[in-house]
């Protein structure tokens, strides 16, 4: 009963919109504030002050009670201040494979002079270490949020807390984010043989045949080309990036194909596909791939694989 009170309050607070850039601004009626237990223990030391300067009729007493009220009252209008105007980006970092932290960097930024302090970030239960952001500056908290199934995770919110300047109030604020990160099928443990298909200098016993290994010629690099067959000596003369080329690069050619992987369950298929990728990347062989309704076309290189696992990540999810 007592968490579904809390989840329904929780639905409930207000949260600052991300506009079309993902920025997202806090506004007054987006702040909430509480006393901490250090300002609630001011509070009722106050008030015991105030009874008993009344009751003895003590100025000093009274002149004291009122200021410190009055600090404590400049310490909530600052922590309040804090929050106010904070511009906050949420950014998804490098693809991960499930089960795996996924990272997103949120960066804080404000355009007054004002220095914000003890800025704490908090995304999914994780907390950032507290922040300072002095004047016109940015600051960048990263938090992990764990992943569990394959697809895009979001970063649906994350919360700013401070307790800046005193430590006597607690403020805080959700705002809304549009970050993601893409998450890879977890590789499976084993998975079946790369089917090694013939192509052009297959001997007749199967092998690469003679010669596979030759230097046949160069070409221009393209993104995603494997670097140990870059030709430095070429770029030292000027050339620009050449590829080396040799005989067995072209030698066999690997087809991965879901229907060709036993099994029933999908996941599961799925994550034999996945290691099959990294072991025809580790490779460095070509070697295309087959979703129903989707085909990759041949290709090798650290570009080519991210783009098989992220084929493999988004099937059947639209």
């Amino acid at each position: 009963m007592r968490s579904l009170a809390r989840r329904r309050f929780h639905a409930w607070l207000r949260r600052a919109p991300c506009d079309t850039q993902g920025v997202a601004r806090i506004g007054a009626r987006q702040i909430y504030i509480l006393p901490t237990r250090m300002g609630t223990a001011l509070g009722g030391i106050l008030a015991l002050m105030l009874v008993g300067s009344l009751n003895y009729q003590n100025n000093l007493g009274l002149l004291f009670t009122f200021l410190l009220g009055g600090v404590a009252l400049v310490a909530l209008h600052h922590t309040w201040l804090t929050l106010l105007d904070l511009r906050i980006h949420a950014r998804g970092g490098a693809p991960v494979f499930a089960g795996q932290r996924a990272s997103f960097a949120v960066d804080l930024s404000s355009e007054g002079r004002r220095a914000r302090g003890d800025l704490s970030v908090r995304a999914a239960g994780e907390a950032h270490p507290p922040l300072f952001l002095p004047g016109a500056e940015q600051a960048r908290a990263q938090v992990g949020v764990p992943s569990q199934a394959r697809g895009w995770l979001r970063l649906s919110e994350v919360r700013i807390d401070t307790r800046y300047p005193l430590g006597l109030f607690r403020a805080w604020c959700y705002a809304r984010t549009d970050a993601r990160v893409l998450v890879y099928p977890a590789p499976a443990a084993q998975a079946p043989e790369l089917p090694l298909a013939p192509a052009r200098r297959l001997g007749p016993e199967g092998g690469l045949g003679e010669g596979a290994g030759d230097f046949v010629g160069s070409r221009a690099y393209r993104p995603g080309d494997p670097p140990r067959h870059l030709d430095w000596k070429a770029l030292a003369r000027g050339r620009g990036l050449v590829l080396k080329q040799f005989g067995g690069d072209q030698a066999v050619e690997v087809w991965l194909d879901l229907r060709q992987v036993p099994g029933l369950d999908l996941e599961g298929r799925l994550a034999q596909l996945c290691r099959q990728v990294l072991a025809a990347a580790d490779q460095d062989l070509a070697f295309g791939l087959r979703l129903p309704g989707l085909e990759v076309p041949l290709g090798e290189g650290e570009d080519h694989k991210h783009r098989c696992l992220a084929a493999l990540a988004t099937f059947g999810h639209g």
